[in-house]
């Protein structure tokens, strides 16, 4: 929680985050389905309470939260949310409606399954593509094939990539311009440095993520002085 409160002094309003299920079936925000990264324990999140993982020091006085606190304690932000199992489809779609904030959140994951798992459950829901999908629409926006990479994305809002898989750049200018013209926003993940910043903003991306909102928030100040 404390990373989304530092995230919110710098006026930052859209966030991103990770949820499991414990074994009680409350959608605890946490990125690995184990502990063993962050708190040295070899056990799963869902083989554990609620309870129990309150008891979890996770440093800085910190432990878990549910989403359901999340989203109560940053009512005016929007979050980006990767349902990391199928167990957390069900009560992380049950916290996002008891809040009333199907308007506010975008529901992402890997595996198609689990993402429509939650999306079903919430009508209108943004969204964006699985792997599967968005492999698909890459492709074609590589051949050219631009109708195809539309109807691959024809279900979805956004597309979320890194900036390479593999030997592939997948931000150019092209699959900017077809992804865009499928009504999809582009999101590009992990960026931490100013020059890619700024690289990928003058190439037409509508967000990114990064772990160091701080030059971020200093690299939207420039480019938008700069579009003066």
């Amino acid at each position: 929680m404390l990373a989304f409160v530092k995230a919110m002094a710098l006026g930052i309003t859209h966030l991103e985050t990770d949820v499991h299920a414990t074994l009680d079936g409350i959608a605890v925000i946490c990125h690995d389905a184990d502990l063993k990264r962050i708190a040295g324990r070899d056990v799963r999140v869902d083989q554990l309470t609620l309870a129990e993982l309150r008891r979890i020091d996770l440093g800085d006085g910190q432990t878990f939260s549910t989403l359901s606190e999340l989203l109560e304690a940053f009512p005016e932000c929007r979050f980006n949310i990767d349902i990391k199992s199928m167990a957390a489809a069900a009560p992380a779609s049950a916290a996002i409606i008891r809040a009333n904030a199907v308007k506010r959140v975008l529901i992402t994951s890997f595996n198609d399954k689990r993402r429509r798992a939650a999306t079903d459950r919430m009508p209108g829901v943004a969204t964006s593509a699985s792997a599967p999908s968005f492999v698909a629409a890459f492709i074609a926006a590589r051949i050219g094939l631009a109708g195809l990479s539309r109807f691959a994305l024809r279900h979805v809002d956004a597309v979320q990539i890194p900036e390479r898989i593999a030997l592939f750049r997948t931000v150019t200018p092209r699959t900017v311009r077809i992804f865009h013209s499928a009504g999809v926003e582009i999101h590009v993940w992990t960026v931490n440095s100013a020059a890619s910043m700024r690289r990928l903003f003058t190439h037409g991306v509508d967000g990114i993520f990064t772990d160091r909102a701080d030059i971020a928030v200093t690299v939207l100040a420039e480019l938008t002085e700069n579009s003066l």
